[in-house]
């Protein structure tokens, strides 16, 4: 009916986040929302628009300039998930929640950005094509033995669960999973505070 807008229910499907972070990010004045009533309308455009102006740099061949040091105030997440709608909805909500996000469709990939690129925290698939989210942990347990690491697997089995947690991961999910235990579980990776 509106001409381009949505509901809140609308945006919670179509953003893939919680109310509280709705609310919050209204608040803050972070996402562009009108009062009509008792009830919050968000226009598509402008919620698309937000949403491409938070999702962080794209890497690019003029991305690596090694005379200047970056100036990074929000934390950069990288994303390893072979399946497109995972890596969308996990770099969707991870943007909308003021983090800078990459994404890598397999382990190969995700080690080449990692090699690039300094990143604050991994969320990563187990079980990929080729290099598999272990050997990408492994990995990086020995180039960066701090940086935090979070699992998000439709192949949980005792084996790899054990090993994960031998390998010190910060948090092990399996899909299908709730948005908010994602924004919680990389809160929590990264020393945040959840909730204000």
């Amino acid at each position: 009916m509106d001409e381009g807008f949505l509901t809140t229910d609308e945006v919670l499907e179509y953003l893939q986040v919680n109310l509280r972070t709705i609310y919050r990010l209204i608040k803050a004045g972070k996402i562009p929302a009108v009062r009509v009533g008792r009830q919050w309308r968000f226009r598509k455009r402008d919620i698309d628009a937000w949403l491409e102006r938070h999702r962080g740099p794209r890497p690019g061949p003029m991305a690596a300039q090694p005379d200047k040091a970056p100036r990074r105030t929000r934390p950069r997440i990288l994303v390893v998930d072979d399946e497109a709608s995972i890596r969308e909805v996990l770099s969707k909500t991870l943007a909308l929640a003021e983090y800078d996000v990459d994404v890598a469709n397999d382990g190969q990939s995700a080690l080449e950005r990692l090699r690039a690129t300094e990143y604050d925290l991994l969320i990563t698939d187990l079980k990929m094509p080729g290099v598999d989210g272990l050997t990408v942990i492994r990995e990086v347990r020995r180039s960066n033995p701090g940086m935090p690491i979070i699992i998000v697997t439709g192949y949980s089995t005792e084996a790899s669960a054990i090993e994960a947690i031998n390998l010190g991961v910060n948090g092990y999910l399996t899909k299908p999973f709730r948005v908010p235990r994602i924004l919680a579980a990389a809160a929590k990776a990264l020393g945040e505070h959840v909730g204000v």
